[in-house]
């Protein structure tokens, strides 16, 4: 940990005039749904800083970053080539429609061991949940006692952007982070109330129908300038009132729906057919889990919003407008079934049928027995972090959308009329020459010539 606090105080100015802020002080992270997800993070991270587990899955904290030619044998891990916060400067709280404390709802949840919960059972006791912001026709599966009550949507906002700035206070913050770990919201489509601050407003006030749970925390928290990020397929802030305010407040925005199972599967091995000029006749998935996420998605309108994320991807990746006759006429199935014996374990199975050298058919079969919360944790560490570091960066705060961070979502934003890249090595690769540049570093092309000159 002694590492991690002296590079949080990295300056500051590299040639570019990149200047980041330093990471003093606490990083609040707010979470409106502590479930499953948010529950093993929480917990994950307090196992971390007590030495009694590692960080698996963190780029940020594990992950390392070539810096110059391969023969100068200069790697840093990130965590100590940016200024990050560390862990031991995180602080917690969040909103639930259960009354349940973390320990307890980790506990439920069944994720972790209840001996590892047990030996982070303090502070996970010590956090429980504000009232949240609900709306049943948003959520049709489940329901909770605490709730907030007000006139109307814009009270309720208000509601959160008191709750804000109380936990800044109390906790002692200096700078916070609103991520949603919340259930997938009914599918919708955008409309006039999302088209601007002054028609958002008004929307909110006369308690529109089209504004959703999760836009509210939104709202609040780019009105406070608090960056936002969306760990579920909610329309959320692909709106324009949210580009709007996140320009004009400087809080970074990010992509949607956390990149976990089976479509981080579909990044992986799309990208590959696609290098070797590998067709595709279809791509069936179907996934069974049992956690309140699945329960959520027995509803066809959760499920829909749901499923135009994951269905998207293969699309972006494989560009059947550039390669027809390779990917001009493909299906794409997705199935989701809630199976209450799995709990956390979803269980994702795909067959792909895939064609080669003149024409010749051959298939795959996937079965990801994966761990939902356990793949999502890491990835909310992340973009606790990377949107942090946006915030204090004079050079990405004001761009509004953090493409650069899209390697954690099923569906990454981009600026308007930008189609969104999904190869998760490209991915990467811009997430890695973002940080490069931040530092004033020369970016990797991967080019090589200049080895054998």
């Amino acid at each position: 940990m002694a590492t991690q606090r002296k590079h949080a105080k990295i300056a500051d100015t590299k040639p570019g005039g990149n200047e980041i802020q330093p990471a003093k002080g606490k990083l609040g992270v707010m979470i409106p749904g502590m479930g499953a997800v948010a529950t093993t993070f929480v917990a994950g991270v307090e196992a971390v800083r007590k030495g009694i587990a590692k960080p698996i899955g963190s780029l940020t904290q594990m992950g390392t970053i070539r810096l110059g030619k391969r023969t100068d044998a200069r790697s840093p891990k990130i965590k100590e080539f940016v200024p990050l916060a560390g862990l031991d400067d995180l602080v917690f709280t969040g909103w639930d429609i259960f009354e349940d404390d973390m320990y307890t709802a980790a506990t439920k949840a069944g994720v972790l061991e209840r001996d590892l919960l047990d030996k982070v059972k303090p502070l996970l006791r010590s956090i429980k949940p504000q009232k949240a912001v609900f709306d049943h026709n948003y959520v049709k599966k489940i329901d909770g006692p605490n709730v907030k009550k007000g006139k109307n949507k814009m009270d309720l906002a208000e509601q959160v952007r008191a709750d804000m700035r109380a936990f800044k206070k109390s906790s002692g913050a200096t700078r916070l982070i609103t991520i949603w770990c919340g259930s997938t919201e009914s599918y919708i489509e955008p409309s006039a109330a999302h088209q601007s601050v002054k028609s958002f407003e008004k929307a909110l006030l006369k308690n529109d129908a089209n504004i959703a749970p999760s836009m509210i925390y939104a709202y609040a928290s780019l009105m406070e300038g608090v960056p936002f990020a969306n760990g579920a397929p909610n329309l959320t802030v692909d709106i324009p009132v949210m580009h709007e305010l996140s320009r004009q407040n400087e809080a970074p925005i990010c992509g949607k729906d956390f990149k976990t199972g089976q479509t981080l599967i579909k990044t992986i091995l799309a990208p590959g057919f696609k290098a070797r000029m590998i067709g595709l006749n279809g791509w069936f998935s179907t996934n069974i889990l049992g956690n309140r996420d699945g329960e959520v998605l027995e509803d066809p309108g959760s499920f829909k919003t749901k499923e135009e994320s994951k269905l998207s991807v293969l699309e972006h990746i494989l560009q059947p407008e550039l390669y027809p006759d390779l990917y001009g006429n493909f299906t794409h199935k997705v199935r989701i079934n809630y199976y209450p014996p799995r709990g956390d374990n979803k269980e994702g199975w795909d067959n792909i049928d895939i064609f080669g050298w003149l024409g010749y058919p051959m298939q795959i079969k996937v079965d990801f027995l994966c761990r939902d919360s356990i793949l999502a944790a890491p990835i909310v560490l992340d973009l606790v972090l990377f949107m942090d570091l946006a915030k204090r960066s004079a050079a990405l705060r004001g761009l509004g959308i953090q493409e650069w961070i899209s390697f954690y979502f099923k569906s990454p934003m981009t600026a308007p009329g930008l189609y969104p890249e999904h190869d998760l090595f490209i991915q990467l690769m811009k997430l890695k020459n973002t940080l490069r540049h931040l530092r004033g570093e020369e970016l990797i092309t991967h080019l090589g010539l200049e080895y054998y000159d």
